[in-house]
């Protein structure tokens, strides 16, 4: 069995140190046991040094050694000299597991939480809730009630909008979804099968990372990011450098307001993706969820799909980043042959979205351009203000202004943010490390940190997180092996 990479499974050990009872090595141990127990790691799993776990997690290595030892005292852990240490457990070593990217949403803090990007909702949601009258459910009262597509009037809105956009868009090329997760869950579902290759962004955003790679996908990454240096981090070019050598099941990209690095492609670098893109006629899905909380512009974000062949191209969106995060409305636009065959799938886990939500939305739909101009006089203020704020005080850290999003994807020279982001939860602060962001776990110097939820939230958490990079700086210095 394979070793596993100490930043997926620093990921999956998130909020170990604050749940449970007992000293730490107990606390960890049975976090490793939950592990194998629920196959999130696969039997047989070499876990890593307690050296490099111990530097993981911002703790001393006795600690570690004191929970491998009580894990093979249990029965749960194989040590051999040589070898390694095996983690033992009841699944099937063929599962895919998830990778745990998603984890700080399991895993909660009552302190001061940076672990999302999610925006509170914005007054109109209340409204169209209150709008809604007997008078407008009495016609879906008459029927069941499973709209497997979509509720009609939000597929003509959603459709209406890309037409907005410059996109000549029919309702049979929309499919409504629980939030854009599920309809890249959809498409990794459709498209993907185990050992295929997929290309994605490096970084991107790690909610796809999570679907692809538990349908067993190998993720090539192509482009990087390179603060201060004033590139776009897209790389089109690396496309067509991969050669025919490989040939990718399909492509995901997030031309506008990408996650985690609020970066948006301008016209030309747009163009050069669909050259590359078509030249090899390759299956493109393009993630649109960010698109709206561009800080700039006015109007619908014009999407990638506008350049390239219907037939092989999927466009993912959703109202649930702009109006707030609890309007579980999102949507696929592609082809009526391709909405059918993603239809056919969602109906296998959940029948239909709620009639009442797509209700909502139709309301919400129509006062987008309102709700747009709130949300970027409020992003740009914040903004201004969390760039102020860093560079008082962390004057050090390195970022570049995003185009639009609600955080900053930001450098911190030295330091193995994997480690802060562990001994930051464990002081109240929770924040995700760059790497859960790349298919390679890179980036193992940056954080994603939201500046969306106001000045006053990331100051009162700067403290704990520079004390702790000072911290992680330290450990990492310690562990290097000097030559006598």
């Amino acid at each position: 069995m394979a070793k596993i990479p100490t930043a997926r499974l620093s990921r999956l050990l998130t909020g170990w140190s604050s749940e449970g009872a007992g000293p730490l090595p107990r606390r960890l141990a049975d976090a490793l046991r939950e592990l194998a127990e629920r196959a999130d790691v696969a039997p047989g799993t070499t876990l890593p040094s307690q050296r490099e776990l111990a530097g993981v997690l911002g703790v001393s290595r006795s600690t570690v050694t004191a929970a491998y030892s009580l894990l093979e005292d249990a029965g749960w852990l194989e040590s051999r000299r040589g070898s390694g240490s095996r983690l033992r457990g009841s699944g099937s070593p063929e599962r895919h597991a998830g990778e745990g990217r998603l984890a700080s949403f399991d895993a909660r803090t009552s302190g001061a939480d940076l672990s999302s990007g999610a925006l509170d909702g914005l007054g109109a949601v209340g409204d169209a809730v209150g709008a809604l009258s007997a008078e407008d459910l009495a016609p879906m009262l008459r029927g069941d009630g499973y709209l497997p597509h979509g509720l009609p009037e939000l597929r003509e809105g959603i459709a209406a909008y890309y037409r907005e956009a410059g996109v000549p868009t029919e309702p049979e090329q929309i499919l409504v979804t629980s939030g854009s997760q599920q309809a890249v869950w959809l498409v990794a579902q459709a498209f993907v099968d185990p050992g295929d290759t997929v290309v994605v962004e490096n970084p991107t955003y790690r909610g796809a990372l999570e679907a692809l790679r538990s349908r067993g996908a190998r993720l090539v990454p192509v482009g990087g990011d390179r603060p201060g240096a004033g590139g776009d981090g897209s790389d089109a070019a690396a496309l067509r450098r991969l050669g025919a050598t490989v040939r990718p099941r399909l492509v995901y990209l997030q031309p506008a307001v990408h996650n985690p690095t609020g970066r948006s492609l301008d016209g030309a670098a747009l163009r050069e993706w669909a050259s590359a893109l078509g030249e090899r006629d390759l299956f493109t899905v393009e993630d649109t969820a960010c698109a709206e909380l561009g800080l700039a512009g006015d109007g619908a974000p014009v999407p990638l799909a506008a350049r390239l062949p219907m037939a092989s191209t999927i466009t993912v969106g959703t109202l649930s980043k702009l109006f707030w995060g609890g309007v579980r409305v999102g949507w696929v636009r592609s082809s009526p042959h391709i909405v059918a065959h993603l239809a056919k799938i969602k109906t296998s886990v959940d029948l239909s979205c709620s009639v009442v939500d797509q209700l909502v939305a139709v309301r919400l739909l129509a006062g987008l351009p309102q709700a747009r101009a709130t949300r970027r006089a409020v992003l740009r203020d914040r903004l201004a203000g969390a760039e102020k704020l860093l560079a008082a005080r962390a004057p050090h850290w390195e970022w570049d202004r995003p185009a639009g999003g609600p955080a900053l994807w930001v450098r911190v020279p030295g330091v193995d943010t994997e480690a802060l982001a562990q001994l930051a939860r464990r002081q109240g602060v929770a924040v995700v490390p760059g790497s859960a962001f790349s298919a390679v776990d890179g980036f193992r110097d940056r954080l994603r940190l939201p500046y969306a939820h106001g000045v006053d939230k990331l100051e009162r958490a700067l403290p704990t997180l520079l004390d702790c990079a000072e911290r992680s700086r330290d450990k990492s210095a310690a562990s290097v092996v000097r030559p006598s």
